[in-house]
C-alpha cells in the first residue's frame, strides 16, 4: 500500500492501482497525468450496466402508462440530452485537473457553490449508493438465497474499499469488469427482446407520462453530469477533448438506453411477479442466463456505487471543510458507505416507489445547475488562463449563478413539481402537464443567469485576473 501527499507538482501516485489515493481535491499533478479518451468508454458504460437503469425502462411502462415505442422515444430523448452535457462537461477535465464540482466554483463563487456541492455530495454518496447496493443486494439474494440484510453487507464492503483506494483502483475495476458486463447483458437484451411483444401493451400515460420518463431518464443519465471531469482530470492536458466527450457521452448514452429498452420490453412479456424486482425480470431468462445475470447485476450496481462513493467524497471536500488528514477523501468515502449502508437497509421495502421519486428530485436541482454552468462555461470561452485562479480563491463570489440557480430551483419546484408528497399549482390545475420541472428549471436558471451576465459584464470583466 502506498500513501503520498500531493503537492500539485510531484509525481507519486502516478497509475498505481493498489495505492491510496493521495490528498483530496488538489490539481492533479502534471507528472501524475495518465490515460487516454477511450478508457472513458468503460469509466461510464460499466456503472449504467446494472438493474437500476433496467429499472428505469420497467417503470416507464408499469408506472408511467407508456407502450414500448412511446418510452423508447422518451428515453432516447432524456438519455440524449443527458448525455450531450455530460460530454461538454467531461471534456474541460484535462485542462484543470481538478474535480467537477471544482469547477462549479467558477460559475458559483467560492461560498455560492456550498450548496450544489452539498446537493451533489448527498446525492452521490448517500441516495444514489443506497439506490444501486439495494439493487446489487437484491440480485445476490436471488442468486443465492442469503439474507438481503447479508447480502447488502457484502456489496456495500466491496464497494467502500474500492472507493477507499482511489481514482486508479476504480478506473480499474470499471475496465475489467466491462467485458463481464457487456457480454452478460448483450446475450441478456437477444433473450427479452425475442420474447416481447410491444404491441401487447396499449399505453394511457399520455403526454403526462411521457414528460416524467423523458425527465426520470434525464434525472438518470444527467445525474452522472456532476460527476464528469472527476473521471476526466488526470488525462494528459495533450489530449483531445472532443474525444474526451465522445468517449464519455457514447459510453453513457449506449449503456443506458439499450438497457432501459431491455426493461421496458421486458414488461410486454407478462409473467408473474416477485417481491424481488430482479427475480421478476429474471424470471423470463434461462436458469443459467438469469443466474448471470444475477451475477452481472450486483457487479454492476459495484460498478455505479464505487463512482458514487469516490465523487461524493470529492464534493464534500469541495464544500471547504478542512480535514488535516493525508488520507481525508478515503476516510469521507468510508463515512458515506456507512451512512449510505443504513439508507439502502431503511429502503428496502419499498424500494421501486423509492427509486421514482428519487429520479425526478435529481433532475429537479440537476437542470438549473447545468444551465448555470454551460452558460458560464459559453460565456468563459477561450479565457482558460483566467478562471483557473479562481478555484480555489476564497474571496471569488459570483452571486448571479447561486441566484439564477436558486430561483429556477424554487420557482420550477413550486409551479410544476409532481411528485406524492408535493404537486405543484400547474400539475393541480392540468393533471395532463406531467412533470415539467426539470425543463422549466433549466431555462429560468440559464436564461436568468445569461441576463445577469450580461448587465454584469463590464463589472466582471474589471475582476478578472489579467
Amino acid at each position: 500500500m502506498s500513501v503520498t501527499k500531493s503537492t500539485g507538482q510531484d509525481a507519486e501516485y502516478g497509475d498505481k492501482v493498489v495505492a491510496v489515493e493521495p490528498g483530496g481535491i488538489e490539481p492533479v499533478a502534471v507528472a501524475d497525468k495518465h490515460g487516454k479518451p477511450l478508457q472513458l468508454l468503460w469509466t461510464w458504460a460499466s456503472p449504467n450496466l446494472e438493474f437500476a437503469t433496467i429499472f428505469l425502462g420497467v417503470l416507464a411502462v408499469s408506472a408511467f402508462g407508456l407502450n414500448f415505442w412511446q418510452a423508447a422515444l422518451a428515453i432516447v430523448i432524456g438519455n440524449g440530452l443527458g448525455s450531450l452535457t455530460h460530454a461538454a462537461l467531461s471534456a474541460r477535465g484535462p485542462d484543470h485537473g481538478v474535480p467537477q464540482m471544482v469547477l462549479g466554483r467558477i460559475a458559483f463563487g467560492f461560498r455560492g457553490n456550498a450548496l450544489p456541492a452539498a446537493l451533489m455530495s448527498l446525492m452521490a454518496g448517500v441516495g444514489w449508493f443506497a439506490v444501486n447496493s439495494v439493487s446489487g443486494a437484491f440480485a445476490l439474494n436471488a442468486l443465492t438465497d442469503l439474507p438481503v440484510l447479508l447480502c447488502l453487507i457484502i456489496v456495500v464492503v466491496v464497494q467502500v474499499v474500492i472507493a477507499f483506494f482511489g481514482h486508479n483502483l476504480v478506473q480499474a475495476y470499471e475496465k475489467y469488469i466491462f467485458p463481464v458486463l457487456a457480454i452478460v447483458f448483450a446475450v441478456t437484451a437477444v433473450v427479452i427482446f425475442s420474447k416481447a411483444d410491444p404491441g401487447s401493451v396499449s399505453g394511457t400515460g399520455g403526454i403526462g407520462g411521457f414528460l416524467l420518463t423523458v425527465g426520470a431518464t434525464f434525472g438518470y443519465t444527467a445525474g452522472w453530469n456532476p460527476y464528469a471531469a472527476d473521471y476526466t482530470r488526470y488525462l494528459p492536458r495533450s489530449v483531445s477533448r472532443r474525444a474526451v466527450g465522445l468517449y464519455a457521452g457514447l459510453g453513457l448514452f449506449l449503456s443506458t438506453t439499450i438497457l432501459m429498452f431491455v426493461g421496458a420490453a421486458s414488461m410486454t412479456i407478462g409473467g408473474t411477479g416477485t417481491d424481488n424486482p430482479t427475480g421478476t425480470f429474471t424470471a423470463h431468462l434461462p436458469a443459467f442466463l438469469a443466474a448471470a445475470t444475477l451475477l452481472a447485476v450486483t457487479l454492476g450496481a459495484v460498478a455505479a456505487d464505487v463512482l458514487n462513493i469516490y465523487s461524493g467524497a470529492l464534493a464534500f471536500l469541495t464544500l471547504g471543510i478542512k480535514l488535516p488528514i493525508a488520507w481525508r477523501r478515503a476516510v469521507v468515502a468510508v463515512v458515506y458507505g456507512a451512512v449510505g449502508f443504513v439508507l439502502a437497509w431503511l429502503g428496502l421495502s419499498d424500494a421501486g416507489h423509492a427509486y421514482e421519486s428519487f429520479l425526478l428530485v435529481v433532475s429537479y436541482w440537476i437542470s438549473p445547475w447545468l444551465a448555470v454552468i454551460l452558460v458560464d462555461q459559453y460565456l468563459r470561452r477561450g479565457t482558460q488562463a483566467q478562471v483557473a485562479p479562481l478555484l480555489f480563491d476564497s474571496r471569488h463570489s459570483n452571486w448571479a449563478g447561486f441566484t439564477a440557480f436558486v430561483a429556477g430551483l424554487v420557482i420550477s419546484i413550486v409551479l410544476f413539481a409532481n411528485q406524492t408528497l408535493y404537486v405543484g399549482l400547474v400539475p393541480k390545475l392540468v393533471p395532463q402537464v406531467g412533470d415539467l420541472t426539470f425543463i422549466v428549471g433549466a431555462l429560468i436558471s440559464g436564461t436568468l443567469y445569461a441576463l445577469f451576465k450580461r448587465a454584469l459584464l463590464k463589472r466582471s470583466a474589471l475582476k478578472q485576473p489579467r
